[in-house]
C-alpha cells in the first residue's frame, strides 16, 4: 500500500487539525456536562457533533457561544445539527412550505459559516428513519432492528409517518430527482460564499421504496454519483454512513471500499459514520458491535487511509450494554483508534 501524494492538508479548509489525517470525533449534547467533556478528552477525541433542537436556538450568537463552551474545555465542534433543517419532506417533495423551510436552511447554512464552523451533515429523506424495535446481539446488548417485512413507520424528531402511503400517494423518481435540483441550485451558491461543505447522509434504511416514496437519490451508489454530479460543486459531497452502506448491501451497487476509494479520490468524502450491522437487506439487520457484524472494518478504516481521508470519523447508534453510554462510547471509540494505528503504521512502513 502506498498513500495517496498531493491530497490536501485538509478535505474541508478550517478544519485543518495539529494532525492532520482522519480524526476521531464523538457526538455530545450541547449541554454536556463536565464529566462527559472529560470523558472524550481521556478517549482522545478531537471533534464534537452537536446540535440544538429548538428552532430559536439557532442564531450566530447562539453558535459562536456553543463553540466557544466546547474550545474551553479542549474539544471543537466539527458538525452543528439543526433539527428542523434534516428530513425536510417539503423539501424532498415539494410539499407546501417548502420556500420557508428552504429559507431556513439558507440562513443555518450563513450562521455556520459565520461561526467558522465549516461542515454540516444533511438528510434528503422524505419520511424519515425506519426501524422495526430493538433487538439483542452479542452478550444480550441491545440495538436498532429492521425487517423490511414488518416496516410500518418512519421517524424523525417528533415526527411520524406511517404506511401504506406516507404521504397519500406514490410518488416518482424524477420528481424526487427535479425537488433535489431545485434545492441544490439555492444551496449551492450559499454553501459556496459561507465556506461550509454539506455531506449527505444516506437513506437509512437504503433501496427499497418506503410508504410510496423511491429511495433513489441517497440509497445507491449510482444515485449519489449522479446527485453530486447534479450539484456541481466542491462544497456539496458525502457523510458516508458506513452503517447505512451495510444496510443496503450489494442492492448498493457498490460496496463501502469502493465507495471510499470512488468519493474520497474526488475530494467528496466529508465525514464518516463508523458502524456495523448483522447482514444486508432484504435479510434484514441489527445494528451490533464493530467487530460483530457482517462488514469488514478493517477494510473499511485502510480504505480511508489509503485514498488520504482527512477529517471527522465517529462512532454510530451505540448498542445499548452494561455500563451505560460511556462504556458503548468507550468500546466504539478504542475499536476506531486501534484500527487506525494500525492502518497508518501499515501506511508508514509502506505495506
Amino acid at each position: 500500500m502506498s498513500v495517496q501524494q498531493g491530497y490536501p492538508s485538509a478535505t474541508i479548509p478550517g478544519y485543518v487539525n495539529e494532525t492532520p489525517g482522519i480524526q476521531i470525533g464523538t457526538q455530545m449534547r450541547p449541554d454536556a456536562s463536565e464529566e462527559e467533556m472529560t470523558f472524550a478528552r481521556q478517549l482522545g477525541v478531537q471533534w464534537v457533533m452537536t446540535g440544538l433542537s429548538r428552532d430559536e436556538d439557532h442564531s450566530l450568537e447562539s453558535y459562536i457561544a456553543l463553540k466557544k463552551r466546547f474550545e474551553d474545555h479542549g474539544l471543537r465542534i466539527y458538525r452543528l445539527h439543526h433539527h428542523g433543517c434534516h428530513n425536510m419532506e417539503e423539501v424532498t417533495l415539494g410539499l407546501p412550505g417548502r420556500e420557508e423551510k428552504i429559507a431556513t436552511y439558507l440562513q443555518y447554512i450563513r450562521n455556520l459559516g459565520a461561526a467558522g464552523i465549516h461542515y454540516s451533515t444533511y438528510a434528503h429523506m422524505a419520511n424519515g428513519i425506519w426501524s422495526t424495535g430493538r433487538e439483542k446481539v452479542r452478550g444480550g446488548a441491545e440495538g436498532r432492528a429492521f425487517h423490511l417485512e414488518d416496516a410500518q413507520e418512519g421517524w424523525w424528531i417528533d415526527k411520524r409517518w406511517f404506511m401504506p402511503l406516507t404521504h397519500g400517494r406514490r410518488y416518482s423518481e424524477q420528481e424526487l430527482w427535479d425537488h433535489y435540483a431545485y434545492f441544490m441550485e439555492r444551496v449551492v451558491p450559499v454553501a459556496e460564499d459561507a465556506g461550509v461543505y454539506i455531506g449527505i447522509h444516506p437513506d437509512d434504511p437504503p433501496v427499497y421504496d418506503l410508504g410510496g416514496v423511491p429511495r433513489c437519490l441517497f440509497g445507491s451508489f449510482e444515485g449519489y454519483r449522479r446527485a453530486l454530479e447534479m450539484a456541481d460543486s466542491p462544497h456539496i459531497g458525502m457523510c458516508l454512513c458506513v452503517g447505512c452502506w451495510l444496510e443496503g448491501g450489494p442492492a448498493m451497487g457498490k460496496d463501502a471500499v469502493e465507495t471510499i476509494r470512488y468519493f474520497g479520490s474526488r475530494k467528496r468524502l466529508f465525514k464518516v459514520h463508523f458502524r456495523n450491522v448483522t447482514a444486508p437487506m432484504p435479510e434484514g439487520f441489527v445494528e451490533t458491535f464493530l467487530d460483530d457484524g457482517y462488514g469488514d472494518m478493517v477494510a473499511i478504516m485502510y480504505a480511508l487511509r489509503e485514498v488520504g481521508f482527512d477529517g471527522a470519523v465517529i462512532s454510530d447508534h451505540l448498542q445499548s450494554m452494561a455500563g451505560g453510554r460511556f462504556a458503548a462510547e468507550g468500546y466504539a471509540i478504542g475499536y476506531m483508534r486501534g484500527l487506525l494505528q494500525a492502518a497508518n503504521r501499515a501506511f508508514e512502513q509502506g505495506q
